[in-house]
């Protein structure tokens, strides 16, 4: 058996004493030293109040939560309009760490929509007008029908416009937990978790604790 490889402990004094300035060391490690640092696993509650989960890709992360664009009538879209409750995990194997979070998701203002719509390439936004997504589909020939629909509705438009059935999403973590892999399975994790005032509402400050492995 491959013994797993070495890193270094991660004490407690070693984290930001808030939980996105962490999460912006970690990730910006990934990102130059990792392909695809930014998928993540999304869970949410189906109709029948069991989880359900798929891989999305974070496009963005700071005190407003982690953020995600989809279509709006897709399934998980539906079920965050349901209950927002809502969760999500990023795993960086050849750093062997871990992010976990959950909270409520919430849709994010349109203007910030547009502006991420506008920096995708030409092909994803016909893309995101062509595909009804999780809505059943005959055959291939039926996709690329509506794709080429699509193309010729917006030729010669230089700049394609946000479809308002498409947008982001924000999970507005209550907790976060940080996990740095180590040998014989005694994994070092830390969880933060957000302080609520005397008005029982989430503040702004947050209370960290080592989990046992």
């Amino acid at each position: 058996m491959t013994e797993r490889r070495a890193f270094p402990p991660l004490r407690e004094g070693d984290l930001a004493a808030d939980p996105f300035e962490q999460f912006a060391r970690w990730y910006e490690l990934a990102a130059a030293e990792i392909p695809l640092a930014d998928a993540m696993t999304l869970a949410t509650l189906g109709a029948d109040g069991a989880p359900d989960a798929r891989m999305v890709l974070l496009k963005g992360h700071g005190p407003d939560g982690f953020r995600f664009f989809t279509n709006y009538e897709s399934d998980k879209a539906g079920q965050i309009a349901a209950d927002p409750r809502g969760a999500l995990i990023l795993y960086w194997r050849e750093h062997d760490r871990q992010v976990r979070a959950r909270g409520p998701i919430e849709r994010l203002p349109a203007a910030d929509s547009d502006a991420y719509f506008a920096g995708r390439a030409r092909e994803s936004r016909l893309g995101a007008w062509a595909s009804p997504q999780s809505r059943p589909l005959a055959d291939r020939a039926e996709l690329d029908a509506r794709l080429a629909a699509v193309r010729e509705r917006f030729d010669g438009v230089d700049d394609v416009p946000r479809p308002d059935f498409w947008g982001g999403f924000a999970l507005r973590p209550e907790t976060i937990e940080f996990w740095q892999g180590q040998q014989a399975r005694l994994h070092d994790r830390f969880r933060y978790t957000r302080a609520t005032g005397a008005d029982g509402e989430p503040g702004a400050t947050w209370r960290i604790n080592r989990l046992a492995p």
